[in-house]
């Protein structure tokens, strides 16, 4: 098996770590935007899908050189096996068991988006819901085995990022009566102004106002 050991490599893994899961940060916030169907005349949700998957596969990237430092490192026990089977990690077990867990479920996400056309949308639905709880996992990973993460910069950036994601799950939940209708706070339909009667004109009629018959 291929190891190295160099401060560089685990440098880079903590940085890689940290980028890893700010772009996750984007990405949870950007969905929680395309759940809600927000789009207006300046960013519409064509747009926004597709930043939310630009940034998607950016940050699985970041993620799968995040792994590979961690695997490659042999300062640190880790190994190929304990990043992607829990439990299996002599260095911090626990910790690392987390973030086995998140990267599974992040993989599953992916994948499902990948074949999106070819699950159903129920399915696809669903295997989408485990993104929240591959987040919460990260965080939990981040501030349990990151050597960064629980002091200074690194913490406040962590609580940051637990902060937004949680106004966006919080946002998503009230959102899902404006959903329903397929109207949002950003979006053009929203209350959208009555036409205005000039003079010499008729006032726009009220449908609701119609004689039946």
């Amino acid at each position: 098996m291929i190891a190295l050991t160099t401060p560089y490599l685990w440098y880079t893994t903590r940085a890689t770590g940290f980028v890893t899961l700010a772009l996750f940060t984007v990405v949870v916030t950007l969905g929680t935007f395309v759940a809600n169907r927000v789009g207006g005349t300046v960013v519409g949700r064509f747009e926004l899908n597709e930043l939310h998957r630009s940034v998607s596969m950016v940050a699985m990237a970041f993620l799968g050189l995040h792994v590979a430092t961690t695997a490659l490192d042999s300062f640190v026990p880790t190994g190929w096996l304990s990043v992607v089977v829990p439990g299996t990690s002599h260095y911090r077990t626990l910790g690392v068991a987390l973030g086995a867990v998140a990267i599974d479920l992040m993989i599953a996400v992916w994948v499902s988006s990948l074949l999106k056309r070819r699950v159903r949308p129920q399915s696809w639905r669903f295997i989408h819901w485990f993104s929240w709880a591959a987040y919460a996992t990260a965080l939990v990973h981040a501030y349990a085995t990151g050597t960064d993460a629980r002091h200074g910069v690194g913490l406040y950036a962590l609580i940051l990022a637990a902060l937004a994601v949680l106004a966006a799950a919080l946002w998503r939940a009230l959102g899902r009566p404006a959903r329903a209708s397929g109207r949002t706070a950003l979006s053009p339909l929203a209350r959208a102004p009555r036409p205005l009667a000039t003079p010499g004109s008729r006032p726009p009629k009220d449908p609701r106002t119609r004689r039946p018959g």
